[in-house]
């Protein structure tokens, strides 16, 4: 037999001295009354058996026997099995154990069993069993005198507990539920607010009380729903304690159109909101940077926008502009408000034309979209920000879904017009959890604003990664943090058929009767060309038609397609010292460290940003922002994926247009900050397909061109594996551009050269010689500055060694750069590509 865990508790059974309660006794004198030696145990917690329990709250029913309540009464948190034994042995010892249940369990033998049963929900989930109002609500209906925890969880909560002692109600912790006998523990707990305010979630219909909400940031812990936000609690969520100022309360409001009943209706909604309008605006603080801010509040005519919320958010806009303050703005609204007319319309203008002088400027405008957020607020401010944040599943359109739904005489798509969906469709940077939102707009800010004279932090220190995040991690935060703690959450998973119904095994297709179809074999024969390298996407090019005909075993080992040439006599056309083609087979090798191994290692607080703002994003391209040093930076990068299920979703690593168009993007938000621009290469070449074409690939790779060749920013570019043609270009007009040791440049793949020129595309090693694709070769073309070590090896047998390289290097041309005058750089730019 194995060794017994050490127990760190002791149950004072019933036959025992009985004990004083716990709060009037020492843990020492408890243990010593029944013959414990203290020493011998440590640190301890005392268990109770139910029998003792029961002679604790058989004092307390002399009051309850007036109200019909003879024995001890206790309200069981749980169902199943471990409820059912529990009953049986609280009826043992004497105590009436009454059951918690869902509707659709009334018939289940715990509650059969029990000595009452108090129904708390319609529909099953876990997370009823464990909610502070259901147990709080169940026990006042039934009088009970004490809480049998079967949830370690709940037990452990010390808000639940310390409400359920304000309600006089006790909570014992089951030492393991499975086992009632084996004792119970008594739990402990201090409430944050003694008088619990409720509050309904929308998804599951669980209570919650307010302390719980506000330190989950209004998520349900029950089922993770997403409860609105009032601006005041987003105030307390989000700023720095105490450092809100309200700017412009208590504009007059209007009527432009006379209509009946407005102004009346507008009074009450005052008075049942305590707002004045559905914005509040003003400035305050996150992490020590101070910014403009303007919220909207969906209580107040569903946030719609009449023209005194155009006056507020407009004014709100100007100030920043003239205090030089990055601005941000949570929408949260219904569109225009009907009852001001054409009036309300023109706010979209109004508020545009704010933002447009706040933008020239150069000053950031971060818009964080929440829910709803349709139709005039979604067709202006809403979508205007440098960047567009939004919170999960917030409703994100601007025509109603009944509209559409009318209109076009269809069914609409699962998940239509949620900020998931607009991620998807690139309309959008990034979706932002509630409790990670800070954190990314104090980073966000920190980094467009760190090249501004106007911003640093509010105790002087300058703007660094290191800084702001000391700053989020110190003393202080915001008002919830303060006020509530970080007491911990209960996250239980809403879950309607948990421990209740099998889950049944998924069918298995069956095996087609002919076998594989030709079709079938080629295109297989192409997606395993694509892992190995042997794809090359602008030339629509598979390398190896022949893979039905090599060896397996071959391909396992990874044996190239020049010992393959060998194989088949052609040893001639390989040269032994054929550096190009050494490169060409490391820079496919699905081994090697792809663009975002190097982002992880050496850019500090990187931020993704999704999206083309018009159609897609497109996962072949990565951009956003970081710091690589004291350098704020963008960073854009070709991802081909380490993972095969990676790489499907990174088509390969191959840009569509809306790639390209991501990019550019990108560039013009550095540019209008004075931002840095560093870009990694790797790609087989842009994407070649119908649909690409319809949506302009030339196009976009040709506006990338034009645009890099005027950017007023450093432009740094490394290419790390492969540069293939204009899809690579596309990145690496800079200022300065290097390569990895193993890399390689060209115009087209060696296949596809010794295929248009010799009609033989088993003579790709002699091309990639002859087209002198190399790294060294290239560098002595004077095309690239430089050639980057990798280590000892290859970038994949030490990737830390060769990502310090690159680093090193990029950091060392920021430092160049940022010396040189823009004129003198554009100019310096422009020659170095003049003279190829």
């Amino acid at each position: 037999m194995g060794r017994r865990k050490r127990q760190n508790y002791i149950t004072i059974p019933h036959q025992g001295t009985k004990p004083e309660w716990v709060q009037g006794v020492s843990t020492e004198e408890l243990l010593a009354a029944n013959g414990t030696n203290v020493g011998a145990l440590g640190s301890v917690e005392i268990a109770y058996s139910l029998e003792t329990i029961a002679r604790e709250l058989d004092g307390r029913c002399a009051k309850g026997a007036a109200e019909g309540i003879a024995k001890p009464r206790v309200l069981v948190a749980g169902y199943g099995e471990d409820a059912k034994r529990t009953i049986r042995a609280c009826s043992d010892a004497g105590i009436d154990a009454y059951a918690i249940y869902a509707e659709c369990d009334r018939q289940a033998a715990y509650v059969r069993i029990a000595a009452g049963a108090v129904k708390v929900s319609e529909e099953f989930s876990e997370a009823v069993f464990s909610n502070s109002y259901a147990l709080l609500t169940a026990c006042e209906s039934c009088g009970a005198q004490a809480v049998l925890a079967l949830d370690e969880d709940l037990g452990c909560d010390r808000h639940f507990c310390g409400l359920s002692e304000a309600k006089g109600v006790k909570v014992f912790r089951a030492i393991a539920s499975s086992t009632p006998q084996s004792g119970w523990l008594v739990c402990q707990g201090t409430p944050v607010v003694r008088e619990a305010a409720w509050r309904k979630c929308p998804s599951c219909g669980l209570m919650f009380d307010v302390a719980t909400l506000a330190a989950g940031h209004f998520r349900c812990p029950g089922c993770g729903g997403m409860y609105r936000m009032s601006s005041s609690e987003r105030i307390c969520d989000l700023l720095d304690a105490g450092s809100f100022v309200e700017w412009d309360r208590g504009l007059p409001q209007a009527d432009p159109l006379g209509f009946p009943g407005y102004l009346d209706k507008i009074e009450t909604t005052c008075e049942e909101t305590g707002l004045d309008e559905a914005v509040r605006c003003g400035a305050g603080t996150i992490a020590g940077m101070r910014f403009a801010l303007a919220i909207m509040d969906s209580r107040f005519f569903m946030g719609s926008m009449g023209s005194v919320v155009g006056e507020k958010i407009a004014r709100t806009v100007e100030r920043a502009t003239e205090e030089h303050l990055p601005l941000v703005i949570f929408t949260a609204s219904g569109g225009a408000r009907m009852q001001e007319g054409l009036v309300s319309l023109m706010q979209m203008a109004k508020v545009s034309c704010a933002l447009s002088a706040h933008a020239q400027a150069g000053l950031l405008y971060v818009s964080v979209l929440t829910d709803p957020t349709t139709g005039g607020v979604t067709a202006s401010f809403a979508m205007q920000g440098d960047i567009i944040l939004a919170e999960p599943h917030a409703l994100i359109g601007f025509a109603g879904q009944r509209v559409i739904r009318d209109t076009i005489k269809q069914e609409l798509p699962e998940g239509f017009q949620s900020a998931e969906f607009a991620l998807e469709h690139g309309l959008i940077d990034a979706i932002v959890p509630r409790e990670e939102l800070r954190e990314k707009l104090a980073h966000i800010m920190a980094i467009h604003e760190a090249t501004s004279k106007h911003c640093m932090l509010e105790d002087g220190v300058s703007l660094s990664y290191a800084a702001v995040s000391e700053n989020l991690s110190g003393e202080g935060g915001t008002y919830n943090t303060v006020t509530y703690g970080m007491f911990p959450q209960l996250k239980r998973a809403f879950s309607v058929a948990s421990q209740r119904f099998m889950t049944t095994k998924p069918k298995q297709a069956r095996p087609s009767l002919f076998g594989k179809s030709k079709k079938q074999r080629a295109s297989e024969r192409r997606l395993e060309a694509l892992l190995r390298g042997g794809f090359y996407a602008e030339d629509g090019i598979l390398l190896d038609d022949e893979a039905d005909g090599s060896s397996e075993s071959d391909e396992k080992r990874g044996v190239g397609l020049a010992d393959r040439a060998r194989k088949r006599g052609d040893a001639a056309r390989v040269d032994a010292s054929n550096d190009a083609w050494e490169s060409v087979q490391l820079a496919r090798n699905t081994r090697r460290p792809t663009a975002m191994a190097y982002v992880r290692e050496f850019v500090d607080g990187f931020i993704e940003l999704h999206g083309d703002r018009s159609f897609a994003d497109d996962g072949a391209v990565v951009a956003g922002i970081g710091w690589i040093g004291s350098h704020p930076v963008t960073v854009i990068v070709q991802e081909k994926g380490a993972d095969l299920k990676e790489r499907l979703a990174r088509n390969f690593g191959c840009p569509q247009p809306e790639g390209y168009r991501k990019s550019l993007r990108l560039m013009k938000q550095a540019e209008k900050f004075g931002r840095p621009v560093v870009c990694i290469v790797d790609t087989q070449g842009a994407f070649c397909g119908t649909e690409a074409e319809q949506r302009g690939a030339g196009n976009a790779i040709a506006d990338n061109l034009i645009a890099m060749a005027g950017l007023r920013v450093p432009i740094v570019s490394v290419l790390v594996g492969e540069g293939g043609s204009g899809g690579a270009l596309a990145l690496a007009l800079a200022d300065r551009v290097a390569m990895q040791e193993h890399a390689v440049y060209s115009v087209l793949s060696p296949e596809g050269f010794a295929s248009i020129l010799w009609k033989d595309r088993s003579r790709a090693p002699e091309a990639a010689a002859v087209m002198k694709m190399s790294a060294r070769e290239v560098y002595d073309m004077g095309i690239v500055d430089d050639v980057l070590p990798e280590g000892e090896g290859p970038a994949h047998e030490n990737p830390e060694v060769a990502a310090a390289f690159v680093r090193g290097y990029v950091v060392r041309a920021l430092e160049e750069l940022d010396r040189v005058p823009v004129s003198q750089m554009l100019e310096e730019r422009y020659a170095r590509f003049r003279r190829l």
